[in-house]
């Protein structure tokens, strides 16, 4: 159901189709005796993504804004980028968990409490340094894969780094962990 006209309205209509869609083709292929897997759950994938989606909308963040929610010490910059690119280059005070690496007991040691507000960014959001900062496809951006992911683990106080930013000209700033 549409509540508003608008591009909002009309992804959010669109990802409730897709979700639908997708849980009756895994009910098919489940009829087709594939085996079953509890640890592996699609509709439910597909379920949190679009409820994920929804409270992402309002979670997009400028670069100031980045830059004035960091400087918070309850505020935690986490970056899923891979331990090499992050050693290559990072937002300084940034912590690393590797997206592979996000499950239930990396997320309790590292963000115990699920209401801190967590910052992302990713690749696709600078330019100007393809080493450190390599460009993954839209759809493959590691700032959706990473914000469902907190999501499906329960953390709600999640903010994403929204432009694609030259790294030459931005704010931010930037350290090496590489030795």
């Amino acid at each position: 159901m549409l509540l508003a006209p608008g591009i909002g309205a009309i992804v959010k209509l669109l990802m409730q189709v897709i979700v639908a869609a997708a849980a009756l083709a895994c009910a098919g292929a489940n009829a087709q005796s594939i085996a079953e897997n509890p640890a592996i759950d699609m509709p439910g994938f597909l379920r949190i993504s679009v409820e994920a989606a929804n409270a992402r909308e309002g979670r997009r963040i400028s670069e100031a804004d980045f830059i004035r929610m960091s400087r918070d010490p309850k505020t935690l910059i986490l970056d899923a980028r891979s331990r090499q690119r992050f050693d290559e280059l990072h937002i300084r005070g940034a912590i690393n968990l590797s997206f592979p690496d996000i499950a239930v007991d990396s997320l309790s040691s590292t963000i115990p409490d699920k209401s801190t507000r967590i910052l992302i960014y990713c690749n696709n959001n600078f330019s100007g340094a393809l080493g450190a900062f390599p460009t993954k496809l839209p759809v493959a951006s590691l700032n959706l894969s990473t914000y469902i992911a907190l999501y499906s683990y329960g953390y709600r106080n999640i903010y994403e780094l929204a432009p694609l930013i030259d790294i030459k000209t931005s704010k931010l700033n930037f350290e090496s962990s590489a030795r």
